[in-house]
């Protein structure tokens, strides 16, 4: 038989995508909740709010986002161009390929603030694992 998953349990994709803590699922990764603040952006607090889990889990722990906000910057362009081709349709005749070029590349800037924050949380959901108890581990209630 499965465990059946409690209703107020986040997942782990929406808790990536909306920037939770890895580790309670709860607290925000985030001191501003929005990404276009340009001087807080990337602001976060030291603890978790909810369970206390430590963010910064060693100095310079998020250099290798780099590498995560690379990947999804080639995905993202990789599926604008799939998504332009089957709308649009690509070509070398009429020029579309530099106008789609051009539109994906204003479209990674304007998405920039979003994308570097999912790919911390993706970076820290891959060294923090979550856990449902973590009440008890804390002694918090």
């Amino acid at each position: 038989m499965c465990a059946k998953k409690s209703s107020n349990e986040t997942g782990l994709l929406k808790s990536i995508i909306t920037n939770k803590c890895p580790h309670c699922r709860k607290g925000n990764l985030f001191i501003d909740p929005n990404p276009y603040h340009l001087k807080s952006t990337m602001r976060m607090p030291d603890r978790c709010p909810v369970c206390g889990q430590q963010f910064e889990l060693q100095t310079g722990f998020y250099f290798g986002t780099g590498y995560v906000s690379y990947a999804l910057s080639v995905l993202f362009i990789i599926i604008f161009f799939i998504a332009w081709h089957l709308t649009l349709h690509l070509s070398l005749q009429d020029n579309s390929i530099f106008c789609c070029m051009g539109v994906s590349a204003l479209m990674l800037i304007v998405l920039q603030p979003p994308m570097q924050r999912i790919a911390r949380s993706i970076w820290i959901a891959c060294f923090v694992r979550y856990d449902p108890n973590y009440h008890a581990s804390t002694g918090s209630i």
